[in-house]
Parts: structure tokens; sequence; C-alpha cells
């Protein structure tokens, strides 16, 4: 997704020049990612499946496309064969695209996020909150929501957090200043957090299963 309007949601580009310059910036993104912070998001995430708390992903433009991506790679893509009918209950906020405009339009646009929050969210719940700025509206209201009701609140950001940042009990911030790449690295997290979510769940299992063997 391209922005190239100024803006709290669409913050001005560096100059990439070519190509090999976009690419060779991955190199120090990589070396500086906070990575204690992602693999305490793991640790949340498995914790959530196992006490089966909510987790609500949200956000706008490109961070909406995640937001489902996501949802998509923890409801479906973490089932365990042999693990009955547990799952993750998650949901994005951003798929409900009648709800979405009916609060747009009778309400406002910042509120689009935090009413459908008031529905569902409950204390220990994951609100989660994917903003290249950390500066949209709607998802700092979303955010305060969860906030309000005790749910535990996670951030996935750029550039140095924004306002997100103060209402995050957990912000990820990927360390650049140019919002492409920052949605690059931002996708690449959520691979990487639903990689070893995924095999977390899968060696739990077959400890469980050998545990159980080992009783018998």
């Amino acid at each position: 997704m391209i922005n190239n309007r100024m803006g709290s949601g669409n913050p001005a580009l560096p100059r990439i020049s070519s190509a090999k310059q976009y690419f060779q910036s991955y190199r120090d993104i990589v070396t500086s990612l906070p990575y204690g912070c992602i693999d305490q998001a793991i640790e949340k995430l498995v914790r959530c499946y196992e006490t089966e708390q909510s987790i609500f992903l949200f956000g706008n433009g490109g961070s909406a496309a995640l937001a489902s991506h996501f949802a998509c790679d923890l409801g479906k893509g973490t089932i365990v064969e042999g693990n009955g009918h547990k799952r993750f209950r998650v949901l994005s906020l951003s798929d409900n695209l009648p709800l979405l405009t009916a609060w747009a339009n009778d309400s406002s646009y910042e509120m689009v996020f935090a009413e459908q929050l008031r529905n569902f969210i409950r204390p220990m719940d994951v609100a989660f909150a994917i903003s290249g700025s950390g500066n949209s509206a709607n998802v700092l209201r979303a955010m305060e929501v969860a906030r309000e009701a005790g749910a535990f609140t996670m951030g996935l950001a750029g550039f140095q957090g924004g306002k997100m940042r103060s209402l995050c009990d957990l912000c990820i911030v990927v360390p650049s200043e140019n919002m492409q790449l920052i949605e690059d690295f931002h996708l690449a997290v959520a691979h990487a957090i639903f990689s070893v979510v995924r095999q977390r769940l899968s060696s739990n299992l077959h400890l469980n299963a050998r545990s159980a063997q080992a009783a018998d």
C-alpha cells in the first residue's frame, strides 16, 4: 500500500532512489527489531489460547488487511490435529464491512473499532492494534475502550510508536521511518509470531500426549 499523503496516518516518505536501496534497508531493520517484545507477544498469545481469552485485531488500510491476514493465520493456521475443538478465539474488526460502515455513518469513523469492541471485550482479552504511525484516531479510541474494560492492549507500530504506544501494555515498534518498510516488517513480525505460536501448540500437544501415555 503506497502512501504519498501527509497526515497523522500517512507520514512523509524518506526518499528511495532504487529498488536495491529499498531492500538494503532491510538489513538495518532486521538487526534492530525488538525481539524481546516479539517474544513477549508470543507468550501472551499462547496464554490466551490456553485460557480461551479472545483476541481482537484492527487497523486501517494495509493494517486492516494484515489484521484479517493475522486473524486467519491464528484462527485456522494454528489448528493442531488431535486437540479436539480447541482453537484460538480471534476476530478481525476490519472484516464486518456493513457494521463498520454503519458505525462510521451513524456515529463517526473514529468509533468504528471502539464500538465493535464494546460488544465483546472482556477483562484479560487482547486488543491487538496495527498502525504504522500509531496515531490513527479510530485505533486510539479502541485502545482506550479496551483499557477501560481491563483487557490487555498490544500494538504493532513503526516510527516511534506514536500516541498508541502509551496506550499499549506491550508495543512492538518496527525501527523505521518509511511506511512501506514498516508494513513489510509488520507482516514479517505477524508471520514470525504465528510460526512460533503454531510450533509451541504442536509441541505442547505432543508433550501432553507423552505424559498421558507415561501415566498409563
